[in-house]
């Protein structure tokens, strides 16, 4: 039977996990293979860094493009996306084969197996997603500066030298940068146009999705869907025992009541440091002196499973499938005008909670902690 995924090019990294990415891609092709039919599905393995925004951005004549690897292919192949107009961009979905899986977790793919990730995709509704962008570069999840960027740039070099991977190689280097190297960074910001303010932070953290270092949620509230971008600002004085103890709480997402933790939501901000600290932009170094970052709403249709974590306050669009009667298209594939009438939720939740959520830019003030 066709499935809804149309004319799909599969982008895959071989050398994700260690190496695994190539047998992966290779069983993900012959699932794909299987339901598409003959002629409805391209595979295109990278080689090295940077290819994945190449063969996206050329992808204009696909109905669906697929990231296999980790947030890093994840992040070039967005990038590359977002090089198409916004009427032509091809719906992208993911299977996460990477160490981190931070874009997977946020939109509720499976990371256990690629069967379980094909699966999901061939049952999937595209659903409009947000994009940050950071001095004309774009992130899907996660931009950082100061203590977190170091860490998930040690973790990449560890990864590397290892050949370790997930959430423990990341709480390891974690540790050795709380211990070893917890600096601080002065900084002027300003949020969606405002005045500038002068402030001093361990962490800065502006997010699309909750969550970065494979399953840290930084901002736990934060949704891929709502036209904002979250910031969570970690200022001093923080103790090394103190800042230990909150980074283990951020893995639950249970480090927000500290009186040093700043919560922000913003449209638009601007951002400059005394002294460049370290920047990750989806787990990538960026290097400026200044950052100016704003938010794309609903700009890549994201395939996500039906009821994706991050999208539960919204109204259920039909799903995918339910498409393929009520349109036509290449191999049964529903068209990409078919597919944003169909696939997107009829409503954005209730007004006041839009409303609610556009408006707040900054949390009522911790009560937890000292």
């Amino acid at each position: 039977m066709p499935t809804p995924l149309g004319k799909t090019l599969l982008i895959a990294n071989p050398a994700a996990q260690n190496g695994n990415g190539a047998a992966a891609a290779e069983r993900a092709a012959a699932l794909l293979g299987d339901a598409l039919g003959d002629g409805s599905l391209d595979v295109a393995p990278t080689r090295g860094p940077g290819e994945a925004v190449r063969l996206a951005a050329g992808a204009g004549a696909y109905e669906t493009v697929l990231a296999l690897g980790g947030d890093g292919i994840i992040h070039e192949a967005a990038n590359g996306l977002m090089q198409l107009p916004a009427g032509e961009r091809p719906a992208f979905g993911i299977v996460p084969v990477g160490s981190g899986n931070d874009y997977a977790r946020t939109i509720g793919m499976s990371a256990r197996s690629v069967d379980a990730a094909v699966a999901q995709l061939l049952a999937a509704c595209a659903r409009p997603a947000d994009v940050g962008r950071c001095n004309g570069k774009f992130f899907v999840e996660t931009l950082s500066f100061g203590v977190d960027a170091a860490i998930a740039l040690d973790t990449v070099e560890r990864r590397a030298r290892t050949g370790r991977t997930g959430t423990a190689l990341y709480l390891a280097s974690g540790m050795d940068r709380l211990l070893h190297h917890l600096d601080c960074h002065r900084y002027t910001a300003s949020f969606d146009g405002g005045e500038p303010v002068r402030g001093a932070s361990f962490t800065f953290a502006v997010q699309v999705g909750p969550t970065y270092g494979g399953g840290f949620r930084i901002c736990p509230d934060a949704r891929i869907d709502d036209g904002l971008l979250d910031v969570c600002i970690a200022h001093p004085p923080f103790g090394i025992a103190r800042a230990v103890f909150v980074f283990l709480l951020a893995k639950g997402g249970r480090h927000t009541g500290f009186r040093q933790i700043e919560l922000r939501r913003a449209r638009t901000l601007s951002v400059r440091f005394d002294a460049p600290p370290p920047v990750q932009i989806d787990g990538e170094p960026l290097e400026a002196s200044e950052y100016a970052i704003d938010v794309v709403p609903r700009a890549l249709d994201v395939l996500v499973p039906e009821r994706p974590p991050d999208l539960r306050e919204i109204p259920d669009g039909p799903h995918i499938g339910s498409a393929r009667s009520a349109a036509g298209g290449r191999s049964g594939a529903v068209s990409r005008s078919a597919r944003a009438s169909l696939c997107r939720p009829r409503g954005r939740g209730s007004s006041r909670l839009r409303s609610a959520r556009a408006t707040s830019s900054h949390r009522p003030t911790p009560t937890a902690g000292a």
